[in-house]
């Protein structure tokens, strides 16, 4: 009985604290030209919960900061982008922990979305973090396949760190 006290207190603090996605790093691949980072920055400004846009032509990547208490979707960037007609290379989300622990399986909720962490299982997360999501459309073929796994149900990203 205790045991299952412990482990309601814990989803219950980790309900409480505020963990939210900061930004968002997008590198997208087949730009050739301005016009192509102008084509992506108008369908992701498009979004609602999209609040600023820093485009960096040399390294064909996009800084997305959102609107305060807004839900973030990452599969709506990633359609964004790919309905612009280029493709996702890299995303990484900063962010912010407060002392969440990752499951043995690797698994943690922040706020509506699970992570499935392939390389943090069994460690505790504090303030700001990179992650890298490692699903498939979220970066190139090859480093999907190094990181690929399968998951059913829940909307799961896959991520490392």
């Amino acid at each position: 009985m205790k045991t299952y006290l412990f482990l309601l207190a814990t989803l219950i603090s980790h309900s409480i604290h505020a963990q939210e996605v900061k930004k968002v790093s997008i590198q997208a691949s087949g730009l050739t030209c301005s016009m192509c980072s102008n084509s992506i920055y108008k369908a992701l400004k498009g979004l609602d919960f999209v609040d600023k846009i820093d485009a960096n032509i040399q390294n064909s990547s996009f800084e997305i900061t959102f609107k305060t208490n807004s839900k973030i979707d990452f599969d709506k960037l990633k359609a964004k982008v790919e309905g612009a007609g280029f493709s996702v290379a890299k995303f990484i989300a900063t962010i912010n922990f407060s002392n969440i622990w990752v499951n043995s399986n690797g698994s943690v909720s922040i706020g509506d979305k699970t992570l499935l962490f392939t390389d943090q299982k069994g460690h505790e997360l504090n303030g700001d973090k990179p992650v890298q999501i490692v699903d498939k459309g979220f970066v190139s073929t090859k480093e999907y396949k190094k990181n690929a796994v399968q998951s059913a149900g829940v909307r799961t990203y896959h991520a490392t760190i």
